[in-house]
């Protein structure tokens, strides 16, 4: 019962975020809202595909619909969402650092598993992330708004190919092997399409946990403790120190401020953002981590899990501001809430 009601859950939830983020982006047109958007109607395909074979059995369709939705896709677009949110931000340097790391772990993905139908292709892949981090870096240190764009490019890209590589993919004929806990056995997709998930979900969990972070150091009340600057105009050495020092000091200042924080959230003057991201922090936690187990091949789906992360990032965009100025019902002019104003944010 709970192996269908718990995914079928899940979905709806997804489903209902999905539908409110593409009102809100209907409304205000942030590109944000729009790959948040995405990212969640993903994730309510590859839960709604757990439900349905819980429900009926599993069926070709629907195992590859669930394995390139809810393992290779949704979590990428959910981090370019939080690209997109922090692009006026310095956080540029660290999606570039995901990106190079998506890339390597994707060649230590194909020493481990020895793919038969790779190749060289896993180089491909190294150099076009490579290619790609480098490109996010120097748009960053040029202070240039623009280099969510840049990451857009390749979660773009690495959508088309998976969608081409999972409608392609020679599926056996006859019922899905299903592990010992009716888990489909992932050995029947190519190894090509298996490696698109550690190129896509290093970069999209990792963002998406650390720009939630990022956001609610940005906003709170802060106490530096360690100095740092990534300002451009350094010389060489030290903008590689500040590079260095830079996510410790980060660190640091965070934990730091965190009393003061607390303060201010009792005070009731704490941007909306720092709850508002602590709580998408915590839900992308739990469901990057369901997701990881997925695409290892684990045996145990832990649907509470990605039930309760999908509803506190949901809870999460309703406390912020910035995802949610107003609640109402979607596509309709009835407001649940009044319009909300952060003190000193921008009205627009």
């Amino acid at each position: 019962m709970l192996t269908t009601l718990l995914p079928a859950l899940t979905s709806i939830l997804a489903f209902v975020m999905t539908i409110a983020l593409l009102d809100q982006w209907r409304e205000r047109r942030r590109s944000y809202q729009l790959a948040w958007a995405i990212g969640t109607l993903l994730f309510g395909l590859a839960s709604a595909c757990e439900a349905l074979a819980a429900a009926g059995g599993w069926s070709t369709g629907l195992f590859r619909v669930w394995y390139v939705a809810g393992a290779v896709l949704n979590v990428g677009w959910l981090g370019l969402g939080t690209a997109l949110l922090l692009a006026k931000t310095r956080f540029g340097y660290t999606y570039a650092v995901l990106v190079a790391l998506s890339g390597l772990f994707t060649v230590l993905t194909q020493a481990k598993n020895q793919y038969a139908d790779v190749g060289p292709l896993v180089f491909l892949y190294l150099i076009g992330a490579l290619i790609l981090a480098v490109a996010i870096g120097v748009e960053t240190y040029f202070q240039n708004e623009r280099w969510p764009r840049i990451a857009a490019i390749g979660v773009v890209v690495v959508t088309v190919v998976g969608l081409i590589l999972v409608a392609i993919a020679p599926l056996p004929d006859g019922p899905v092997a299903l592990d010992p806990h009716g888990v489909p056995v992932l050995t029947p997709l190519p190894g090509m399409l298996r490696l698109l998930t550690p190129l896509m979900n290093i970069t999209g969990g990792l963002a998406l946990v650390l720009g939630a972070l990022f956001s609610a150091y940005v906003f709170m009340p802060k106490r530096r403790v360690l100095s740092y600057s990534l300002n451009e105009g350094q010389t060489g050495d030290s903008m590689l120190f500040n590079l260095l020092i830079g996510p410790i000091a980060i660190a640091v200042n965070f934990f730091a401020s965190l009393p003061g924080a607390i303060v201010a959230l009792g005070r009731g003057r704490l941007h909306s953002r720092v709850p508002a991201t602590i709580l998408i922090a915590i839900g992308a936690l739990l469901i990057s981590g369901t997701d990881f187990g997925v695409k290892n091949g684990s045996t145990e789906i832990f649907e509470a899990s990605k039930l309760i992360g999908i509803g506190l990032i949901f809870l999460g965009f309703l406390v912020s501001i910035e995802a949610f100025r107003e609640i109402r019902i979607p596509f309709t002019s009835i407001r649940l809430s009044r319009a909300r104003q952060e003190a000193g944010s921008d009205p627009s």
